[in-house]
């Protein structure tokens, strides 16, 4: 990848997020750029391998996107990130966006439905599912919509009781009623309501470390 391209490519990528995001570009191997934000830095510097379990690493690994969660044992910094793997002048590479792990300034979740809105602890959201382009939120008390993405409950509900397990659905833990094994996702799990949320290839180890399986 030549100098040029590369700061092309990465005044490009710049515009789309802002000043609290760090930027990272890599190869298969290292890390050839690294732009820090005030909000959150996880010391890298170009020439440094692509450690395993980073979210790079995992893109690099997969072959496509990825979106989640890594703890600080990887880096020594929690962190949401998100990676896309690319080619390049016939080299295979990397853009990873990283932001800082938030808690939402509010402890509840504002349920759309058809007569209004419904304030809803977070204690008692059972599950959010991305589904028909729109995000549904289904609760003890109702179910309804919402205006943010799943990547973005992702990014502020409290991580001590939301797990995204599946690129469609993010599961309050203390709801899940019980955890069965799933050749075809990994885990399956039952909820508290009776419905069935497969554990994706994808967040299964994330999923393992996080409850101890």
């Amino acid at each position: 990848m030549g100098e040029f391209s590369l700061s092309t490519l990465i005044d490009v990528i710049a515009e789309l997020f802002s000043d609290e995001t760090s930027i990272a570009v890599s190869n298969t191997e290292k890390y050839i750029y690294y732009r820090p934000s005030k909000r959150i830095n996880l010391k890298i510097k170009p020439g440094d391998p692509i450690k395993e379990g980073t979210i790079t690493f995992k893109a690099l690994q997969d072959g496509h996107k990825v979106s989640e969660f890594i703890s600080r044992d990887v880096l020594g910094v929690p962190y949401y990130g998100m990676a896309v793997p690319f080619n390049m002048n016939g080299d295979r590479c990397c853009v990873t966006a990283i932001f800082p792990t938030l808690s939402s300034a509010t402890s509840v979740v504002t349920v759309k439905i058809d007569d209004g809105w419904i304030p809803v602890p977070f204690e008692k959201v059972l599950y959010i599912e991305a589904k028909n382009r729109k995000t549904y939120v289904i609760t003890e008390e109702c179910t309804g919509t919402h205006k943010d993405s799943l990547n973005e409950f992702d990014y502020y509900l409290p991580k001590e009781i939301f797990i995204r397990c599946h690129r469609s659905f993010i599961v309050n833990v203390t709801k899940i009623k019980m955890i069965h094994p799933d050749t075809h996702s990994t885990f399956l799990l039952e909820m508290k309501d009776g419905t069935e949320i497969p554990v994706s290839q994808s967040y299964s180890s994330y999923f393992r470390k996080l409850l101890g399986l």
